[in-house]
């Protein structure tokens, strides 16, 4: 593997990681009060057409990594756009210790 692919790889990893700990703060604390819809609506919109963009050329590296990343990143949206109750429920049914 060149120095070139090691540090494509290592930047999806890190863009993909990047989401999951604000999205498990918001299952495990149910708090969104602090997040930016606005924000999360430009992101989840990037990350759709970098998904398309890839799609239409054919790379399953900018596939990939942005569909996860667009997926963690919707989810965050949806959690802050969501009602307390059905919020509770999502969080619920995703981590049902709580």
């Amino acid at each position: 593997m060149n120095w070139i692919v090691a540090i494509g790889s290592l930047a999806a990893l890190c863009s993909m990681i990047s989401f999951v700990p604000q999205a498990w703060r918001i299952v495990r604390s149910r708090d969104t009060a602090s997040i930016s819809p606005v924000t999360y609506s430009l992101t989840v919109t990037g990350f759709a057409l970098w998904t398309a963009y890839g799609l239409g050329l054919g790379e399953w590296p900018l596939i990939v990594t942005n569909s996860v990343c667009f997926g963690l990143s919707a989810f965050i949206l949806l959690m802050t756009l969501l009602p307390q109750a059905k919020k509770d429920a999502l969080a619920d049914t995703i981590d049902p210790k709580m």
